[in-house]
Formats: structure tokens, sequence, C-alpha cells
């Protein structure tokens, strides 16, 4: 296949060249060194550089076995192209090194960008503030947002607003994140759903209600209509004030409305009750799982493991216990070894054995857990 390749790019009738087999091919690559090279060569074929899906596996590939010097080597070839001074060309390579954490060459080839003959628009600079937030370098966001658009005479737009709300919620500076929401009244930025997901998210979920309820009550007024992570956000802030009774009655109103619960949904239902501590309910929503489309998740284990520890429900925790397994869901082995130290110290040798043995035998991630001597 590689020699097909190499063949391919060097014929000068690039239309007869099939970017699906060349896509396949460097999808079986395992071998990253060739990945690279065979990428490269594929770069030269014009309506390669098109293909925004191969570039993002790619990348995405490299990144994650942290190859972040091969990451470099494929976006910093695409220099020698004439798509350089195509806007567009520019900023999704700006964005491949955001979304690796590579800030700094993004920063770079921003920079570069009017030697290239190209010219910096807002989506540019959208694409920049997103590498420092895919960066988590949210004070660096801010100060670019504030920066930026004077120095370029660019004029934010909706994206801009919405990636510096997003790095000031990381902050925790909510109030300055509210106050984009007037800038945006100001430049005539009307917001969108993210722009009120990604406020409410954080306020409810910080432990500011009442501020959550108020830009709730303001969605209805810009003709901004929730969606299930508007109604999760309310849920899960409605469960941090402990007024789980309340979370139920929204439940039943996202179904009335049409708003159909996903597993978060149940998820901030079980957490508010284990806050509350009222094991019942708590068992009673996890029950509600299995009456769903979904099966729970580690988060769904991590909140309701321990509180049945606690409580002493350790029949239920070992059927849990069996369930992580049966799914073959992941979880943090400190959360089994829990399971089995309360099991010993209860002298339910057996049941604690078996835990043990699961951890030992699991196909998709083996526990290590410790088997205590028994007090």
């Amino acid at each position: 296949m590689y020699r097909v390749l190499q063949r391919n790019l060097c014929t000068s009738t690039q239309s007869t060249i099939s970017i699906k087999s060349i896509s396949q091919d460097l999808y079986k690559e395992d071998n990253f060194n060739r990945l690279v090279d065979k990428f490269k060569k594929a770069s030269d074929v014009d309506r390669f550089r098109t293909k925004n899906r191969i570039y993002e596996d790619t990348v995405r590939r490299l990144a994650a076995a942290k190859r972040f010097r091969l990451v470099r080597d494929i976006l910093e070839h695409q220099k020698r192209y004439a798509d350089m001074s195509k806007e567009g060309f520019s900023a999704r390579l700006i964005t491949l090194y955001g979304k690796t954490g590579m800030h700094r060459h993004a920063r770079k080839m921003f920079d570069e960008m009017p030697d290239k003959n190209c010219g910096r628009t807002v989506l540019s600079l959208n694409a920049l503030l997103a590498a420092y937030l895919h960066s988590r370098k949210f004070n660096v966001v801010e100060r670019l947002f504030k920066d930026l658009p004077n120095e370029l005479s660019i004029e934010p737009d909706l994206v801009s607003y919405n990636t510096v709300i997003k790095a000031l919620c990381e902050m925790g500076s909510f109030d300055s994140a509210l106050a984009m929401l007037k800038e945006m009244d100001q430049k005539g930025v009307n917001p969108d759903l993210i722009t009120f997901n990604t406020l409410l998210d954080g306020l409810y979920a910080r432990g500011s209600f009442e501020c959550g309820e108020k830009l709730w009550g303001e969605m209805a007024g810009k003709n901004v209509v929730p969606d299930i992570r508007s109604y999760n956000a309310r849920l899960v802030g409605l469960a941090v004030e402990k007024k789980t009774g309340e979370a139920v009655e929204f439940f039943q109103e996202m179904k009335k409305v049409g708003v159909k619960p996903d597993l978060f949904s149940f998820n901030a239902l079980i957490k508010g009750f284990v806050n509350e501590g009222d094991l019942g309910e708590a068992k009673k929503w996890f029950g509600e799982i299995a009456n769903s489309d979904y099966d729970p998740d580690k988060a769904t284990f991590a909140t309701l493991v321990p509180f049945l520890c606690e409580k002493g429900d350790l029949k239920m925790a070992l059927e849990i216990s069996k369930e992580i397994f049966n799914i073959r869901c992941i979880v943090d082995v400190s959360l089994l070894q829990l399971v089995v130290d309360k099991l010993v110290g209860e002298s339910m040798i057996s049941e604690a054995k078996e835990i043990v043995e699961l951890g030992k035998t699991n196909k998709k991630f083996r526990y290590k857990l410790n088997l205590p001597a028994e007090e």
C-alpha cells in the first residue's frame, strides 16, 4: 500500500487518486514515524488538504500517544503549501495545535499569517482563542480577547464571546462572565443556547444558585429554548442546594415539555438525595436508570457506592460492585477496595473474596484489590 501511495502521489493526474484509500492506509498504520511520512506525502494532493477529518484524526492519534514532536512535524509541513494564504486553512492548523495543548505553536502560526499573505479576521481570532481554551490557559484567553480585537481591528462575534465566557467560568470569574452578556447586548451580539448553557453549568455547579435562577428566567426573554444540558444544569443546582423535592418535580416537568432525561439527569437526582442522606430515594433513582435507555456510569457508582457503605447497606454495595464488572465500567480501584474493606469488616469474607477475584479476572481492566485480614 505504501508503494501504491507513493506512485499515486507522483502521478500528474491527481484526480485519479483515491482519498479514501489514502485515508484507510493512514488509519491502519501503527508506526507513528511512517504515519507522519505518509501524511506529509499525502499532503501534496490538493484534495487531501481539504479533508479536515483526516487531519483531526491523525493529530488526535499522535497527541494521545504524546508524540507532540510528530504533531509539530505534520503541521509545520503544511506551511509549504499555497493554502496558507487562505485563512480557513491556517485557522484549521491553529485549531489543531490548540486541541493538542500546543498553544505556543498556535500563537506562532497566528503571528506568521501576514507573512503568508493571509488576512486575519474573526475566524482566525476565534481559532486562537479556542487554542488557548483547549490548552486551559484561561487567563490568556481573557487577555487576548481584550487586546487583539483593538490591535487588529477585528470585531468579536458570538463564537468569540462564547469562548471567553467559557474561559471565565472555568476560572470561577462569574461576575466577569455575566458582564460579557451586557457587553454582547451593547454590541448587538445575541447570546445563544451555548452562551446560556456555559453560564448555567458554572453558576449552578459552583453554588451560585440565585444567579443561575435569574439567568434561567432570562432565557425566554432572549427566545432561547432550554435543551437537556440546560435542564441538567438546573437539576445539579437543585441538588447542590439540597432541594431534591423540587428537583424531582423539575425532572417530571422536563418530560412533560418533551425533553428526554439522560444519565446525567438521573445522576443529578441521586447526588441530591445522597447530599440529603436519603438512602431510600437514592436507591430508588438508581433503580430508575434500569428503566431508561442507559447504563450507570463511573459518576453514578462514585456517588452511590460510598454512600451505601456509609449507611451499612453492604448487600446492595456488593450487588452494585458485581454490576460494575457486568457492564464493564471502569471505576477507581479505591471504590471497589472500599467495598472489600467494608465486607471484611463485617466478616463477609467470601463476598469480599468474590470481588477480589472478579477484579483479577476482569477482561476490560484488572483491579489489584487487597484482602485485608479479618478484624
